[in-house]
């Protein structure tokens, strides 16, 4: 009779063992999924916030809004905090040769592939483009196609014309249309150079009732958002020389190896795909009833 009481006691004992047993098992189970999805999630905070990537880009990709739009998409797809300066072409290719900014992304094919030869840039890549148009009074120059037409008119008839005279890839436009014609713009006395911004320049160029090349972009946006109603309209667009192409490079890391190299080679690669590409092509539709760039990463522009 002991025999069998022991025995029954010895089971039960066993059996509540077993049960403590199982029930820790279930336990450290669910102690490792809140482990594992505890260090998913920390994971997930770094790559959210990896620092900052410093650009030098122009004033035509802030005063268009492009790169507010893409600013938070940027950082929610790569961590990066993308921040820049805005100036013109030739400052922002000189902020890369000093090794101020990581990445820049500009407007003057020649000066940028004379970047990348020289050193301070890893490798051009075209991003987009939109074209130059000439702005101002509706008279005396007659809406045309031909942007060396209107320039000679504009020397030949002395008539006031606003130049960004800044070295940004907007001035480098306007200088070589001059150069190519051989004409001195310094013999038009109504020739100023305002030595600002595009958006800065156009308005300048309405209070003066003066002509001025712009890149469509600015031009559409500021024209769209004026508190007051502007006498400028288009007088020149169209012609083949006016094309305005976009690209962005990587600051030599061998130069300045203190550099973001890895946080320019994400944002390269991040604006020139598939899904960033296709909103470029789409900003400004809405609003303004055109893009405002046009893309075309993977190309030889």
């Amino acid at each position: 009779m002991k025999k069998k009481v022991l025995a029954v006691l010895v089971a039960a004992v066993m059996c509540v063992s077993l049960a403590a047993c199982g029930g820790n098992g279930e336990e450290k189970k669910e102690e490792k999924k809140e482990t594992k999805a505890a260090t998913e999630e920390q994971k997930e905070e770094k790559a959210g916030d990896k620092g900052r990537l410093m650009m030098a880009t122009t004033t035509s990709t802030e005063d268009t809004g492009l790169l507010d739009y893409l600013k938070p998409i940027f950082k929610e797809d790569t961590g990066w905090d993308l921040e820049w300066n805005a100036v013109g072409t030739g400052e922002a290719l000189k902020m890369g040769e000093n090794g101020d900014v990581d990445v820049v992304l500009v407007h003057a094919k020649a000066s940028e592939e004379e970047f990348v030869a020289n050193g301070f840039g890893v490798e051009r890549f075209p991003v987009m483009y939109n074209d130059f148009v000439v702005i101002g009074p509706k008279e005396p120059i007659a809406k045309t196609d031909d942007i060396n037409a209107v320039f000679t008119q504009i020397i030949n008839d002395q008539l006031p014309f606003v130049s960004r005279g800044d070295d940004s890839g907007t001035d480098k436009k306007e200088k070589k249309i001059w150069e190519n014609l051989s004409l001195d713009p310094a013999s038009d006395p109504n020739y100023i150079e305002s030595g600002q911004g595009m958006g800065a320049t156009i308005t300048m160029a309405d209070e003066q009732k003066a002509y001025c090349l712009t890149d469509r972009g600015t031009w559409l946006k500021q024209s769209k958002d004026a508190t007051l109603e502007s006498e400028l309209e288009i007088v020149c667009e169209g012609d083949a020389n006016l094309l305005n192409q976009y690209g962005v490079i990587a600051v030599s890391p061998e130069k300045y190896p203190e550099l973001n190299n890895e946080g320019a080679n994400d944002f390269i690669e991040w604006i020139c795909s598939d899904k960033i590409q296709k909103l470029i092509g789409e900003y400004g539709i809405d609003e303004y009833g055109q893009a405002l760039f046009t893309p075309n990463a993977g190309t030889d522009s």
